[in-house]
Parts: structure tokens; sequence; C-alpha cells
């Protein structure tokens, strides 16, 4: 690489955390960020999450809200979003993340959230849905759910094992 290609690369820009991520993380988050900014205008704000919680059956204090905004610099377009996440998944594994999505549904912050809350999260068609069979197919995975609970640290430890284990025995 040149001199000139290596000082071009390597120019200070906001967002650089952005550039860890490949283009199917890329797309993901921008999928995410599609579910999140409930009125489509390229900004996901408060009204926005409210929105966001609403819909998942849950009502979150202005605080929570206004804690989460304030973690940005600025208004939250995709550019930011990309960044926050950036900033916030370097050093943390993928269970850490599934683990901290789940949890913004734990009401109690017991460490469970409902099976009728795990199946809406999963089927919620903003994101990629699950269909019936997958749901299923889930379920022959043997969740740790007990009696309509289900433990989502346990959960995000076998989605994230689990296939490697299958992998490893086959």
């Amino acid at each position: 690489m040149s001199k000139a290609a290596k000082k071009k690369s390597s120019k200070k820009r906001s967002g650089s955390e952005a550039a860890q991520f490949d283009q199917k993380t890329i797309q993901e988050f921008k999928e995410a960020f599609g579910i999140m900014d409930q009125n489509k205008d390229g900004i996901i704000d408060k009204s926005d999450l409210k929105d966001l919680y609403a819909s998942m059956g849950q009502i979150a204090p202005d605080s929570q809200i206004d804690a989460m905004i304030k973690e940005a610099s600025g208004p939250i377009n995709f550019t930011v979003f990309l960044t926050l996440f950036g900033e916030r998944l370097t050093g943390t594994d993928p269970e850490a993340t599934i683990v901290g999505a789940f949890a913004m549904f734990d009401k109690k912050d017991c460490g469970k959230i409902k099976e009728e809350d795990l199946i809406k999260i999963l089927q919620n068609k903003r994101g990629e849905p699950l269909d019936e069979d997958e749901i299923k197919a889930m379920y022959k995975g043997k969740p740790p759910i007990e009696n309509g609970e289900v433990d989502y640290k346990a959960f995000a430890h076998l989605i994230t094992t689990g296939a490697q284990d299958e992998l490893a025995s086959a």
C-alpha cells in the first residue's frame, strides 16, 4: 500500500467504530434501525423508542428512554446508530449482545422473560420474523423455558453455542 493510500485509509472520522462491521452485519443493523425508526424519518428519537416498546407490549419510563437518547452525541441517524453499536460491541461477544437485547424486555430485572414475549420478539413483523416451523425447531432445541418463563441468559448461551456444538458432534 502506498503512503498516500495508507494516509487516506487511516484518516480520522467519526464513526470509525462502524468500519469494523462486514457488509452482512451492516445490513442487519440497517434492518434493526428500520425497526426502531418507527416513523421512518431517518432519525431514532424518543417517540420512536416509546412506540417500539409499545409494539412489544412494554411501557418504558421517560427516564430510561432519555438515558438511551443521551448516549448519542446528536440526532440518531444510521451512522450514529452504527457508531453507538460499534462502541458498545467492541470487546463484547455475541452472547452478551443477545443477553443485552433480551434484558430490555426483562421488566423485573430477574434474568427471565415471559415465554409469550419471547415468541412475540421472534415473530415481530418489523424484523426477520420466525415462521411456525422455525418456532417448532427452536422448541426441539429444548430452550430453557420453565413455568412459562425463559431464562434468557441460558437461551442466549444456547443460541450462540448450540450451532457450534451441533457442528462439532456431526
